[in-house]
C-alpha cells in the first residue's frame, strides 16, 4: 500500500460508528465463552413478518428480479401513499413518493439534492451520526444545536431560528427520534414549519421510528407541511432492516430531481425486497406489527423505571422507538470507559453517547429495549449486581 497516496479530506471527518465497535467486541467476548445480553444496536429481534416472506419467495419463484424504475415500483409507491391516509389521515400523491435503498440512501438523496459546499444544515445534538456524516460527506457544514430534556432533546422553533446564518440551508430532524425516543410535540412542529418556510429554508424530517409511537397518537408532518422532505423506512416497524428499503415523500416539484440522483447512484432499489415490502400494508402483517408495537411499549415500560432505581437519569419517558438515552454521571463522566467496563464485568453491551455528538456525551448512553423482556430483565439484574461491586 502506498502510505503516500492522499485520501478525500472528508474521510478524516467521519468519525467511526462506536455502536459497531461495540458489538465487534460483544461478539469476541461471545466467541471466547462469555454470555453477552445485547442493547447496543438499534435492530428489532422480531423476525420479517411471515407474509413479507411469503411475497419475497412468490417474487423470486417467478423472476421478479430485474431493475425498477429508480422511483420505485409504481404499485409500492402507491401503498406507501394509501398507508399515509389509513395511519395518519394524510393524503399524499404516489408521485412524490420515491423508494430508496434503505433510508440512509434516502437521506443521503436529500442532502445531495440541497447541500452545497459549505452550506449548514442544523441538527439536534444528541442525533443519529449519520445524519451529520452525510452533510460533511456533501462538504456541507452540520451545526449541532445542543438540546436537552427540558426541549425533550429535540429542535424548536426558537432554537431552529437563533441558530438560522446566511449560509443556512435548512433543518433535519427526527421525531422519534434516535437516540432519545422523543417527538416534537404537535404544535411545536407548526412553528419550526412555519419558521423555516419564513426564513426560506427546508426541512427534512426523519419519520422512520414514526410507526412505533407510544402514549399518543403518531402524527406526520405531512399532516400541514407539504413542502418538507419526510424519509422513512421498512427496517423497524416492518422489521425489514436487511433488506434495505426505504422511502422519500418529497415535494412534487423536486421529484425528478431526486430520480436523476438515485439513479446514478445506485440505479433502483431491489426488486425482491420491493416485491415483498408489499405484503406489509396487508391486514395480517398490519396486525402482526401493531401486537410487536406493543410489545415493544411494554418493554420500555420495564425498563425505564429499571433503569432510574440503578442510578440512571431518564428525566424524559421515550416516546417512541426502541432507546433510551440515559445519564450515566452517577458511575463516570467517560461513557466510552463505562461501556467497556459494563461490557466486560457484567456481560452488558449497550452504546457510549459519543456515537451521537458532542452535547454531554460522555456522561449519556444508549440503551436499547429491541430484545425481549426475559433478556432486558437478565440485563437489568446483572447492571445492578455490577454496579453494586463497583460502589462497594
Amino acid at each position: 500500500m502506498d502510505t503516500h497516496a492522499r485520501l478525500a479530506a472528508r474521510v478524516g471527518a467521519i468519525e467511526p460508528f462506536h455502536v459497531m465497535e461495540v458489538q465487534s467486541a460483544a461478539r469476541a467476548l461471545e466467541a471466547a465463552g462469555r454470555s453477552v445480553i445485547h442493547m447496543e444496536i438499534g435492530e428489532p429481534d422480531f423476525p420479517t413478518p411471515e407474509p413479507v416472506l411469503e411475497a419475497a419467495r412468490r417474487a423470486i419463484a417467478n423472476g421478479h428480479l430485474r431493475y425498477t424504475s429508480a422511483l420505485g415500483l409504481p404499485e409500492l409507491r402507491e401503498a406507501i401513499a394509501r398507508d399515509y391516509g389509513n395511519r395518519y389521515g394524510v393524503d399524499v400523491d404516489p408521485q412524490r413518493v420515491i423508494v430508496t435503498s434503505g433510508s440512509s440512501a434516502a437521506l443521503l438523496l436529500v442532502m445531495a439534492l440541497l447541500v452545497d459546499r459549505d452550506d449548514e444544515v442544523l441538527l439536534a445534538d444528541p442525533g443519529y451520526p449519520c445524519n451529520r456524516h452525510f452533510v460533511r460527506l456533501l462538504e456541507g457544514t452540520p451545526i449541532g444545536i445542543p438540546v436537552g430534556p427540558e426541549m425533550r432533546y429535540q429542535l424548536t422553533a426558537e432554537s431552529v431560528e437563533r441558530h438560522w446564518r446566511a449560509k443556512t440551508r435548512g433543518a433535519l430532524i427526527a421525531t422519534p427520534s434516535n437516540p432519545t425516543g422523543t417527538t416534537v410535540p404537535y404544535e411545536e412542529m407548526r412553528r419550526i414549519v412555519a419558521t423555516v418556510e419564513r426564513l426560506r429554508g427546508h426541512l427534512v424530517v426523519d419519520e422512520i421510528y414514526l410507526g412505533l409511537t407510544y402514549g399518543e397518537k403518531p402524527r406526520s408532518v405531512l399532516e400541514f407541511a407539504h413542502d418538507a422532505f419526510v424519509v422513512s423506512s421498512f427496517s423497524k416497524l416492518f422489521n425489514m432492516t436487511g433488506w434495505r428499503l426505504g422511502w422519500i415523500v418529497a415535494p412534487e416539484a423536486h421529484v425528478r430531481a431526486l430520480e436523476k440522483l438515485a439513479q446514478n447512484l445506485y440505479i433502483s432499489p431491489a426488486a425482491p425486497s420491493q416485491r415483498a415490502a408489499l405484503a406489509c400494508f396487508e391486514p395480517p402483517t398490519a396486525a402482526i406489527v401493531e401486537y410487536r408495537r406493543r410489545a415493544f411499549e411494554g418493554r420500555r415500560d420495564f425498563l425505564v423505571p429499571a433503569l432510574r432505581s440503578l442510578g440512571f437519569a431518564v428525566p424524559v419517558m421515550p416516546t417512541g422507538g426502541f432507546f433510551v438515552y440515559a445519564d450515566c454521571s452517577r458511575f463516570s463522566d467517560d461513557s466510552q470507559q463505562f461501556c467497556r467496563e459494563v461490557l466486560e464485568g457484567a456481560g452488558v453491551a449497550f452504546t457510549p453517547g459519543i456515537d451521537f455528538g458532542a452535547n454531554r456525551a460522555r456522561q449519556h448512553v444508549r440503551i436499547a429495549y429491541a430484545i425481549d423482556e426475559r433478556k432486558l430483565s437478565e440485563g437489568v439484574a446483572r447492571l445492578g449486581e455490577f454496579l453494586g461491586k463497583r460502589s462497594a
